[in-house]
């Protein structure tokens, strides 16, 4: 992300450009956030040619015409000369004009008179090199985008301004393909038929007519056209999504009980957001909302509820939201759905009948709940309020009476009781025999990793507060072996990390650190193991099922160092024993993989070095044949993989000295 800020302020910065830069993402990924909170204000912040920059930002959602953009413009540009109104905005905090405000400004403008009575600053006014446009939302405005194109061109090609384009080209190619499709039909129509080619049988008709209106209102060249005039660098937006959500969360700290529950589940809502499979913000925002509306009512009417139902909850909210809102699904698959009971037998009888709904639910219980161990999953309450709007609270009560039913806590062990419900709501004379319940699961190594380390945290706590009768050395050391024996059947856990920066951590002691020093070592290792197995399991498939190997190669290793976990001269002998066509792709996808992402695969360079060794060795006696001649050429490109790290090291070591 870092890279494609620095990348649009080098544009920024340059002293002559006559032309714009395209910033494109999918609706909803945070365009605009990224423009807001990592762009416009580095660009404001910035001199060039001893002038401070202004930007001036245009959404042309709804614009009908192009003098919308004109007086939007004007607007944008008069407010920044009327002192009374930026003496406001800025003690106020405002960095633009609400929309509504706009259309209430004083006329007086036009004729050269600002609203604190002062003549128009005409040298301001007519100077360019100190504005940078910014016109957002291109794919939604309602006029022509090939006119819209042409307007901005006159700023870039003539003025020079610095000129930035936001958009979704995927959406802009869906509409520009799409408009005014029904006259489009209508005169291919009459097109084919006048060329007595309707009736023809050497082409279906949908063919004919498709082909006939893209030969015609091929709008797509204009597109490409123009922009290959006007637009001189186009970004893919690729967000940090931790870092948006995080700021998404920022508007529920006034509610501390609410922005504590989701502050200590971010990494459930990052990886339900992911699994979604969109990159749309925009329903997360409202599903976020949705779940304040339902964490305030079952607190409010059920203070006691389990934190793991809260979490289900959590998950629940953001995945129905996404299945429906985004238009994934119907939303009477889940309409006919009850209870949980019911749904959980769905799941169930997927396996036998394979009906569409069956399967569907299959598939969402499979993806969102993966990882994620819970009886209670469903809510009817949830997923009607996400549906309809409507907040019914007699199914609310019905299924809050059912989780109440279902879910025993008093049954679960010790360490999933101090890990899904808040240690104040186990009685006092339920809590002596809980926390030794704990401490004999850690002793058997019947908690994971990165679980033991949450618990410690508590444990901690209880010894500082004397609500256990253990001094912290002995909890540390049965702790540490604990983790030890643990280790032998815990998983690699992947977002260590994002859960331990969720924790409430007070304690920075050597004791807490040696914790935390070798839960990592212990996770790293799992990685390992994990990459180890991984590795094996990829590279087996050469020469005999090279094409299992590529989908998963492609799907798996493209940036993962998977070379790091292998033995270079074990997957030698199975390159060598490849045909020459394959020796050839996979020589052609590793250096394009190299290219793509040379620094995170940097850890596997010796290996790739070993590997390139074994190659060379192999060869170096060898009488010349296609395949020789081959490695030979699988060598080269190891150099140039070789080469490509090195640089790359090299780079990132001069950063940091």
């Amino acid at each position: 992300m870092d890279d494609l800020v620095e990348s649009i302020l080098d544009y920024i910065r340059s002293d002559y450009t006559d032309y714009a830069i395209m910033i494109n993402g999918e609706w909803g990924s945070g365009k605009t956030y990224f423009w807001n909170h990592k762009i416009r204000n580095r660009i404001e912040n910035m001199t060039v040619n001893g002038k401070k920059l202004t930007t001036i930002y245009m959404s042309l959602y709804g614009i009908s015409n192009l003098e919308e953009i004109s007086k939007k413009i004007f607007i944008e540009t008069t407010q920044l000369m009327d002192k009374n109104l930026k003496k406001y905005m800025n003690n106020n905090g405002q960095t633009f004009i609400p929309e509504y405000a706009k259309t209430g400004l004083d006329m007086a403008n036009f004729f050269g008179v600002t609203q604190n009575g002062d003549k128009v600053d005409y040298e301001n006014f007519f100077s360019t090199d100190d504005k940078v446009l910014c016109f957002d939302d291109l794919e939604r405005a309602n006029v022509d985008v090939i006119d819209i194109l042409g307007y901005i061109n006159n700023f870039v090609e003539h003025d020079h301004i610095k000129t930035i384009i936001i958009c979704n080209e995927k959406e802009l190619s869906t509409k520009l393909k799409s408009s005014n499709l029904e006259m489009k039909t209508f005169i291919a129509t009459y097109l084919l038929d006048k060329e007595d080619k309707l009736l023809t049988t050497d082409k279906p008709m949908v063919e004919k007519i498709e082909d006939t209106i893209e030969d015609v209102f091929d709008k797509a060249n204009d597109y490409e056209r123009i922009k290959e005039k006007l637009i001189g660098e186009t970004f893919e937006y690729a967000p940090e999504f931790t870092y948006i959500i995080n700021g998404l969360l920022i508007r529920y700290e006034s509610d501390g009980e609410l922005i504590r529950f989701l502050r200590e589940n971010t990494h459930l809502i990052v990886s339900t957001f992911i699994k979604s499979g969109t990159r749309n913000l925009r329903i997360l925002k409202h599903a976020l909302n949705d779940f304040r509306k339902i964490f305030d009512m079952v607190n409010k009417s059920y203070p006691n509820t389990n934190n793991r139902i809260l979490q289900t909850m959590l998950i629940f909210t953001i995945a129905i939201s996404f299945e429906i809102k985004a238009g994934k699904v119907t939303k009477d698959k889940f309409v006919n759905i009850e209870n949980n009971e019911e749904y959980k037998s769905l799941v169930v009888s997927s396996r036998v009948f394979m009906d569409n709904r069956q399967f569907y639910i299959k598939e969402f219980d499979n993806n969102y709940y993966y990882n994620f161990k819970t009886e209670y999953r469903f809510f009817k309450f949830i997923e009607m309020y996400v549906r309809t709007r409507i907040f019914d609270m007699k199914t609310f009560k019905r299924d809050m009476e059912d989780i109440i039913n279902t879910v025993d806590t008093d049954k679960l062990p010790g360490y999933k009781r101090l890990l899904t419900e808040e240690y104040w709501k186990i009685s006092d004379d339920q809590f002596p025999k809980v926390v030794e319940d704990v401490i004999e699961s850690v002793k058997k190594g019947e908690v994971k990793l990165i679980d033991i380390v949450k618990i410690y945290t508590y444990f901690v706590y209880f010894v500082k507060k004397g609500l256990i009768n253990y001094d912290i050395q002995t909890i540390n050391s049965v702790f540490l072996n604990g983790m030890n024996i643990s280790s032998i059947t815990s998983e690699y856990c992947e977002d260590a990390e994002e859960q331990l920066a969720g924790l409430s951590i007070d304690e920075n002691g050597p004791d807490m650190q040696e914790i935390l020093a070798r839960f990592r070592d212990l996770n790293n290792q799992l990685k390992d193991k994990m990459y180890r197995i991984k590795a094996d399991t990829i590279f087996k498939n050469i020469p005999m099922k090279m094409e299992k190997f590529y989908d998963l190669f492609d799907k798996e290793c493209m940036e993962i160092p998977i070379f790091k976990y292998s033995d270079p001269y074990q997957i030698f002998q199975r390159i060598s024993c490849a045909s020459n066509e394959d020796i050839v792709t996979i020589k052609e996808k590793l250096v394009d993989r190299a290219n793509k992402n040379a620094k995170i695969l940097i850890p596997e360079l010796n290996n790739i070095y070993k590997l390139k060794q074994v190659v060379d060795d192999y060869i170096s006696d060898k009488m010349p044949s296609i395949k020789i001649v081959m490695l030979g050429d699988f060598s080269n490109s190891l150099q140039e993989i070789i080469n490509m790290y090195n640089a790359k090291k090299e780079k990132m070591e001069a950063k940091t000295e």
